[in-house]
């Protein structure tokens, strides 16, 4: 049975595209993630990196962690504050733009 996990489009204030996460990403949706973060990337013009908001996110799996290795050249992080000690054990902190989400943003 599929873990729960929503996704959503928006736009930022500057008109960007934003890709927003919440629930536990997993082995299960791991296929709807890739999806909607590679057709989120199609989307964002040249503009620069697509935000990737992972503030209602409390689980990544290694699925999930590769899959964000798989975007590291077009994305930015706003990861749940749970999730940063395995962003950074797992080395993506050095490649991705990754801010800790606001306590108002958590879900």
């Amino acid at each position: 049975m599929p873990t729960l996990l929503t996704l959503d489009t928006e736009r930022r204030d500057d008109g960007r595209l934003m890709l927003v996460a919440a629930g536990e990403i997993d082995l299960s949706n791991i296929d709807v993630f890739v999806q909607a973060l590679t057709s989120a990337s199609g989307e964002s013009p040249g503009g620069g990196p697509l935000t990737v908001d992972l503030s209602g996110v409390e689980y990544l799996d290694s699925a999930a962690i590769n899959a964000l290795f798989t975007h590291a050249n077009h994305i930015h992080l706003i990861a749940h504050p749970i999730l940063m000690p395995i962003l950074t054990i797992s080395g993506l902190t050095e490649l991705v733009a990754v801010e800790p989400a606001s306590p108002t943003s958590e879900n």
